[in-house]
């Protein structure tokens, strides 16, 4: 994915306040859980509706990211302001590459992971530990959401491929039946 040059700059600057406070686990979930915040289309309008005084869009949000950094609060306030709420994505990637180069991980797959619901923060990191243990190189989770797999979850590492979703089971089931009928 190309990344925008202003994600850049919002990653660089947010990757220098991790490295100031030494909080670069911290910044990672938080942006992973405002990235997954943002995937709510019900928040995303509720943030961009002129109409609505920023009081209100800001309590809202300060509900949601609660236990998360203060300066994150803010981050999100300045992107809702500026217009570019959906470069979240953009600089939670980016963020995440400065903080791969910086441990000195080379090497790390993609991790493509379709859920029907958002992962939180603390699963997503989780998840990709084992990811890690299963292939034996760094990963970086994509998390999707896509409510029609129904549940379960699919995992895609390069050209692999862990389909776990109910509804490639139902599928599966369906064409057993099928061959019994007959």
């Amino acid at each position: 994915m190309v990344v925008s040059i202003y994600a850049r700059r919002y990653a660089q600057a947010i990757f220098r306040m991790a490295q100031e406070s030494k909080e670069f686990n911290r910044w990672q979930s938080d942006l992973r859980k405002v990235d997954g915040l943002l995937r709510d289309q019900a928040l995303v309008s509720m943030l961009l509706d002129s109409k609505l005084d920023w009081a209100r869009k800001e309590k809202a949000l300060s509900e949601r990211l609660a236990d998360g950094n203060p300066t994150l609060l803010k981050l999100v306030s300045l992107l809702a302001a500026k217009g570019r709420l959906a470069m979240v994505s953009e600089i939670n990637e980016e963020y995440q590459r400065m903080l791969d180069q910086y441990r000195g991980v080379e090497g790390t797959e993609t991790a493509e992971v379709v859920t029907a619901i958002p992962l939180e923060a603390d699963y997503q990191l989780k998840l990709a530990q084992r990811i890690t243990e299963i292939i034996g190189k760094p990963v970086v989770l994509k998390p999707q959401v896509d409510p029609a797999i129904i549940g379960g979850i699919i995992i895609r590492v390069g050209d692999k491929l862990i389909d776990g979703s109910v509804r490639t089971k139902l599928t599966a089931l369906r064409k057993e039946l099928g061959g019994v009928a007959k």
